[in-house]
């Protein structure tokens, strides 16, 4: 269920405006000793009439490997409506400090295609904040419709976790789950990423969060060299995917470890089939080849 109270804003926000307001925003909450309290904001923000820009598209497409199409990819419309997911973190009274969230997982529907020369209503709100075993959780939803029809052509909810945040009221879970050991299969790529893949990615889809462009400024928030965009590597992945997916399909992605930059990155594809050989799933895996370690893995659903 949806929350009540949308909140229309005029043109979609600034990311580098929303990541200055929360260093303000966590400086001024250390100094005075004081957070937004413990349940989310009930509004959505919504963004009516947005268009995307062809050459944001034309870069992005190639950038990640994607055909040269005038249908938006899933992972391009993740990054077009990011900046209102971000601006709902951003409010005062969202309970949580936006700067140094984790993105844990994306489960993204795509009913119908979407082209540049279409307008879009964009809408984000914030809900299922909980308990986790390293702090607090929440679901970031993120819908896109033509502009003026009823119907969700793209919906996306992306999880977040907000380490060594607990907040009063909301329970950790009783049970941790324990991660399968990993044993690494044949890739079937092996992608080369240089120091420079998070400003390339940060050019085309406007993502300037400082963890990912230096290793100076990453080092500014604790972490030890710069690491990829989660949505660059996971967009990567489905384009590997390739056209069999077809224009209606649902795309699931579950973070496990960051790649720091540069980085050599194992993928394996695995695809199913009917029985009359149509492409039905794939399922995908990307690791550190020199240590074993998973990066990512999701799958890919015809719907």
């Amino acid at each position: 269920m949806t929350p009540s109270g949308p909140v229309i804003l005029g043109e979609m926000p600034s990311l580098s405006k929303l990541y200055v307001n929360a260093a303000a925003t966590a400086a001024r909450r250390r100094v005075l000793g004081t957070h937004a309290g413990n349940g989310l904001p009930a509004s959505q923000h919504e963004v009516r009439g947005v268009k995307a820009a062809v050459e944001n598209l034309t870069a992005y497409q190639h950038l990640i490997g994607e055909t040269a199409s005038d249908v938006l990819p899933a992972g391009f419309i993740h990054a077009l409506a990011f900046p209102l997911a971000m601006s709902v973190m951003n409010r005062d009274d969202f309970p949580l400090p936006l700067l140094g969230m984790i993105h844990l997982e994306n489960h993204v529907v795509q009913s119908a295609p979407l082209r540049f020369t279409e307008t879009l209503d964009i809408r984000a709100w914030a809900e299922n904040l909980r308990g986790h075993r390293s702090g607090t959780q929440l679901d970031l939803v993120t819908e896109v419709r033509r502009t003026g029809e009823d119907a969700v052509s793209w919906r996306g909810v992306s999880s977040y976790l907000a380490k060594g945040v607990f907040l009063p009221g909301i329970d950790k879970p009783t049970a941790a789950s324990v991660p399968a050991d990993f044993k690494a299969p044949d890739p079937t790529a092996l992608w080369q990423l240089g120091v420079d893949t998070g400003r390339a990615y940060a050019a085309v889809s406007g993502d300037f969060n400082p963890i990912h462009l230096s290793v100076l400024s990453a080092k500014a928030l604790g972490l030890r060299r710069s690491i990829a965009h989660g949505m660059y590597l996971a967009s990567r992945a489905l384009a590997d995917v390739g056209a069999a997916k077809g224009e209606a399909f649902s795309w699931d992605v579950s973070f496990e470890a960051p790649v720091f930059l540069p980085a050599r990155v194992a993928l394996d594809i695995s695809t199913t089939q009917d029985p009359d050989g149509a492409w039905r799933r794939s399922e995908y895996v990307a690791w550190n080849p020199r240590l074993g370690r998973k990066h990512f893995s999701g799958s890919v659903v015809a719907l």
